[in-house]
């Protein structure tokens, strides 16, 4: 057996033990990493020379210790770009992506300029997949945190997005009225929660981008209000949530009386993971419930 396939193999039984969810995955991401090659090109390796061995081992110490694998490597990728991630950012997680779809489509679909505002931005993941997809858009993020802050600096830098620092919900108020498109990954684990939480998210991305409250829900009421604020009539916003949340989630915009065509959206398992709602016209909202 090559070095490689002997390290790999030792690898994915060490991750597995730990409980690793993706342990091959893993495994193989960190020795390509090591080589400086991609997981496909792994093949044409046989002997891996000591000093990358002994780097190999590190890091899978360091996962095995469930250090978050984008930490270790620096960067995730996202739809189609690559962004810079490590302490105090948030990783952006593939269900995410299918929420960066849904607006990609809505802006797309729209005359440009589209306005888009990305609301708790974190590394700056959906904006950037926005601006990267529909160039003639005009893309706007905030984040809060001075530490993800800083990883958005680093991804947005080039993409032309309005990125800035602050509260989101009293951010962009010279946009007030003017956006077609909202889209926001918010806080919503219950604190309640903390303990089902996986250890990559618990013990390593910032509580500021998890912990939302009693119920989860705080950052969703908000992002209510200030959606309404933001978006003109019959613009439209998108929200990921936790699979549980798939009904108390769009409850929260029903109840407010601004808006309609509130609905839910699956992500790739089936489960609930995204809802979207656009803000009702003077006329609408005055039918409304």
């Amino acid at each position: 057996m090559s070095s490689r396939r002997r390290l790999v193999a030792e690898a994915v039984e060490r991750l597995r033990e730990a409980g690793v969810p993706s342990p091959e995955h893993d495994a193989a991401e960190l020795l390509a990493h090591v080589l400086g090659t991609t997981r496909g090109r792994l093949v044409l390796v046989d002997d891996v020379p000591a000093g990358r061995r002994e780097e190999y081992a590190a890091l899978v110490a360091r996962r095995a210790a469930r250090e978050p694998l984008q930490h270790l490597t620096g960067t995730a990728a996202f739809r189609h770009v690559e962004l810079r991630v490590g302490p105090g950012v948030f990783v952006p997680r593939p269900e995410t992506e299918l929420l960066a779809g849904w607006a990609v489509e809505r802006a797309s679909h729209l005359p440009p300029p589209a306005v888009v505002v990305d609301l708790c931005t974190g590394s700056g993941a959906i904006a950037k997949a926005i601006a990267d997809e529909v160039p003639g858009a005009s893309v706007h993020a905030v984040e809060l945190d001075e530490r993800a802050h800083a990883w958005a600096v680093r991804n947005l830098a080039g993409t032309g997005v309005d990125l800035r620092q602050g509260d989101f919900a009293t951010a962009f108020e010279d946009l007030a009225g003017t956006v077609d498109v909202i889209t926001c990954n918010p806080p919503y684990i219950p604190l309640e929660a903390w303990e089902s939480v996986a250890p990559e998210a618990r013990d390593h991305d910032p509580h500021l981008a998890l912990f939302s409250g009693e119920d989860g829900l705080d950052a969703i009421r908000v992002l209510a209000r200030r959606a309404a604020r933001l978006l003109r009539p019959g613009g439209v916003v998108g929200f990921e949530h936790a699979d549980v949340q798939g009904d108390s989630a769009p409850a929260v915009f029903t109840a407010a009386g601004r808006w309609t065509e509130v609905r839910d959206h699956p992500d790739l398992a089936g489960r609930p993971r995204f809802t979207t709602a656009r803000l009702a016209g003077p006329t609408e909202a005055a039918k409304a419930p």
